[in-house]
C-alpha cells in the first residue's frame, strides 16, 4: 500500500515560486505520478504527470512554461517546481500514483489509485 505525502505549499505573491514535493514511501518505477489541483468551488484538474521509469512528462496548457515536474528515483520523490505563480494557481495540490502512462496526456483522476492528503498553495498580493 503506497502512502503519499505532499509538502512545500504556502502563501506567495504573484510572480514568485514554490516547489512541491511528493514522497511516495515506496518503489514506484513503472508507474505514473500526477499532480492535480482543486480550487474552491471548482473540479479537480490535472496539472502535470511524469512517467516514473522513463521521465516522460505532460503538462496542462495553463501551466506549460511555468511548471516543471521531475523525479528523484533514489528518494522515491516527485517534485513540481512552480514559477511565475498567478492568483489563478491558488488551490489544494495533490499528488497521485497511477499504473498507466497515457502518452500525450495524464489521464483523469479516476486513473490514479493512490492519493496524498494535499498541500495548500495560495498566490495573493
Amino acid at each position: 500500500q503506497l502512502q503519499l505525502a505532499e509538502s512545500g505549499g504556502g502563501l506567495v505573491q504573484p510572480g514568485e515560486s514554490l516547489r512541491l514535493s511528493c514522497a511516495t514511501g515506496g518503489f514506484t518505477s513503472g508507474r505514473t505520478t500526477g499532480w492535480f489541483r482543486q480550487a474552491p468551488g471548482k473540479e479537480r484538474e490535472g496539472v502535470s504527470c511524469i512517467n516514473n521509469k522513463y521521465g516522460y512528462t505532460n503538462y496542462a496548457d495553463s501551466v506549460k512554461g511555468r511548471f516543471t515536474i521531475s523525479r528523484d528515483t533514489a528518494k522515491n520523490t516527485v517534485y513540481l517546481q512552480m514559477n511565475s505563480l498567478e492568483p489563478e494557481d491558488t488551490a489544494v495540490y495533490y499528488c497521485a500514483i497511477g499504473n498507466r502512462w497515457y502518452g500525450d496526456r495524464c489521464g483523469g483522476s479516476e486513473a490514479y489509485g493512490y492519493w496524498g492528503q494535499g498541500t495548500q498553495v495560495t498566490v495573493s498580493s
